[in-house]
């Protein structure tokens, strides 16, 4: 339907901001949403690597009228909504990028792409609802553009490449987009952004004010002993043996080292390499893993505790142990009044679909540089299919993940209203 046919809707009772409005709009463009969401799904890219996707968002934004950039941090695609009243900037963002998963859920819009990640072909999915958000983002566009006229204020579209990481070597993802200056000219005084998840039930909608999604550094500790013969083993110093003792130690740190009242922590060691033959002990091991903290002041104290601990452990045994934790994403985390403000808008918009306060998440999204710079409130959506045995039934990043499309809508609703909220004061 084109823009001018909402215009004229929107326009005849003069301020666009009720759910009423937004959910009779969203009804109207469910059919493109889903469809965009579907071509997305079909034909999905890795991070830094989403040149169809953007030109697909870029067309549909300065269709509407918008003004486009493209090429922001590699692919990004920034439109901006100028109201025709005056009023506060707000921004939107959605994550474009897919995985490097073979899809196993069989439909008519399956991935059968492939393409090159670390080295390796690898198939291509969009197995945590990225091809969603996109989707979501481009039907808001759409509802915001035919009311511009009545808007009071400006909106700020930020289509986001590289969320799930970027290939190695490269810079990309939020923290690109930020250097980049997209909160810049003009200033959001706010960001939104959501995610979809089949892990909630469908069409339920969960927030948190405070810390909601975890801190991801990633972790390696090479252990270094003294090679030597698997018969004898006092002849050298066991890596392996110190490896494993340190894997135990690690888990003390959660356990017994900080205060777990004050906030949850994970250290999780997932890969350990060493060695090449069953008798023959080797010189080092390599151990790789990931650390998940919400507090940043508890986030400096594990590190320093894992490097201690690896240390003096490695040394009890006449062995060393060199540690290097690389920073990755942040806490995500919802400042406190704007939650309040956000969460009253979602419960005037989804009374009957369940607004509740959802637990912590361990995972983690890089959504959180935009928060370290402008307030933001990031939140959940249940989009887990209802006639899908579990056993069929994967979480986001597996190869089984699906979502169900009728709760896209409530996507679509749930950021319109937010934003005409905030822009209208409520």
């Amino acid at each position: 339907m084109a823009a001018a046919t909402f215009t004229m809707a929107w326009s005849a009772t003069g301020v666009a901001q009720t759910s009423t409005q937004v959910g009779e709009a969203a009804d109207r463009i469910e059919a493109k949403v889903i469809a965009w969401r579907r071509d997305i799904h079909q034909n999905p890219e890795l991070g830094n690597r989403e040149f169809r996707t953007s030109k697909l968002v870029a067309e549909h934004l300065r269709n509407l009228g918008f003004e486009v950039k493209t090429g922001v941090a590699h692919t990004g695609v920034v439109g901006l909504l100028k109201g025709g009243r005056p009023g506060p900037v707000v921004a939107l963002r959605a994550d474009m990028d897919a995985l490097p998963v073979s899809e196993q859920v069989d439909l008519p819009f399956a991935s059968k792409v492939k393409a090159q990640w670390m080295g390796q072909e690898t198939g291509v999915m969009h197995a945590c609802g990225h091809d969603g958000h996109t989707a979501i983002l481009m039907g808001v566009a759409e509802i915001l553009a035919a009311m511009k006229d009545q808007l009071p204020g400006t909106v700020k579209f930020i289509f986001q490449p590289a969320e799930e990481g970027t290939p190695e070597g490269e810079e990309g993802g939020a923290r690109l987009m930020v250097k980049q200056g997209v909160l810049t000219n003009p200033v959001p005084e706010a960001i939104f952004g959501l995610h979809l998840t089949s892990a909630m039930a469908p069409g339920r909608v969960g927030y948190r004010s405070g810390p909601l999604m975890a801190s991801s550094d990633s972790l390696k500790i090479v252990v270094k002993g003294r090679q030597t013969h698997g018969a004898r083993p006092w002849g050298g110093v066991d890596p392996i043996v110190l490896s494993s003792q340190i894997v135990l130690g690690l888990q003390t740190i959660a356990s017994r080292q900080v205060d777990v009242t004050l906030e949850p922590s994970v250290i999780t060691i997932g890969a350990i390499h060493g060695g090449n033959r069953n008798n023959i002990i080797p010189e080092s091991v390599e151990m790789i893993g990931t650390i998940r903290t919400y507090n940043e002041g508890m986030r400096g104290d594990i590190h320093k505790r894992i490097t201690r601990t690896a240390q003096s452990i490695a040394q009890s045994g006449g062995g060393s142990a060199e540690t290097t934790i690389t920073m990755g994403y942040d806490v995500t985390t919802n400042p406190d009044k704007l939650s309040e403000r956000a969460a009253a808008s979602l419960r005037r918009t989804m009374a009957d679909a369940g607004v509740f306060q959802s637990q912590k998440s361990s995972a983690s999204e890089d959504f959180s540089a935009y928060q370290n710079v402008v307030p933001g409130f990031f939140f959940f959506i249940g989009t887990q299919p209802k006639n899908v045995p579990p056993e069929k039934l994967g979480p986001n990043h597996s190869p089984l993940f699906q979502l169900d499309e009728a709760y896209l809508k409530t996507g679509v609703k749930a950021l319109a209203n937010l934003t005409l909220d905030y822009l209208n004061g409520r």
